[in-house]
């Protein structure tokens, strides 16, 4: 359900066409719930239908021109009542942690080159946030909106800073486990499982 609500909140803090909704989701919205054009486009039209929102009226009809839709009251008083719904926490679904998971079972070969792809990704996108931080919310900027706006950005600089703390750590596990193994010449019987504690998985 969420998607729709993305939708509703960009257009409420300014109508858009598809295309212009497309490329604000690119560049903020898009961060933490993304989204394909197509989805985007499918979803105004549901929206549309619905009564939730609608096209702009062209002073100028113009054949291919794009459509500019705005949030009807009736879609305003929708996202009103969802941001005060109650909803738990998703479960992570994470390929890497699965991969780890795996390497466990079968071994780290490959695992290094990984991790360190994956610092460098985390690094890139928290300089990204760092960045969108220090040109749009200057100190002086400290309406409502932009003190909730700022809190969601640091949501996603706080989740970039655990994932370069942790993939450090797992990167110098995973380095760990190789100098080990090559100091000396042995490797774990595959054969045998591991002792685990009481309830592990």
């Amino acid at each position: 359900m969420s998607l729709p609500h993305a939708i509703l909140t960009a257009l409420l803090e300014k109508p858009s066409s598809g295309l212009e909704l497309t490329r604000r989701f690119d560049r903020s919205i898009g961060y933490f719930w993304s989204a394909t054009h197509q989805q985007i486009y499918r979803e105004l039209g549901r929206l549309e239908e619905a009564g939730l929102i609608r096209a702009l009226p062209s002073e100028v009809p113009v054949r291919g021109q794009k459509k500019e839709y705005e949030v009807l009251p009736a879609g305003r008083a929708q996202l009103a009542r969802w941001v005060g719904e109650s909803q738990d926490p998703k479960a992570i679904r994470d390929p890497l942690l699965l991969r780890i998971r795996a390497a466990a079972v079968v071994g780290p070969q490959g695992l290094a080159a990984e991790l360190r792809r994956h610092l460098e990704l985390h690094r890139r996108q928290l300089a990204v946030y760092e960045a969108i931080e220090a040109r749009d919310f200057p100190p002086e900027r400290d309406s409502d909106e932009d003190r909730l706006r700022r809190l969601v950005l640091h949501g996603g600089t706080g989740l970039e800073t655990f994932w370069l703390r942790w993939l450090e750590e797992a990167l110098a596990e995973v380095e760990g486990m190789a100098q080990a193994g090559s100091g000396t010449g042995t490797e774990p019987d595959p054969g045998r499982e591991p002792d685990r504690p009481a309830g592990a998985g």
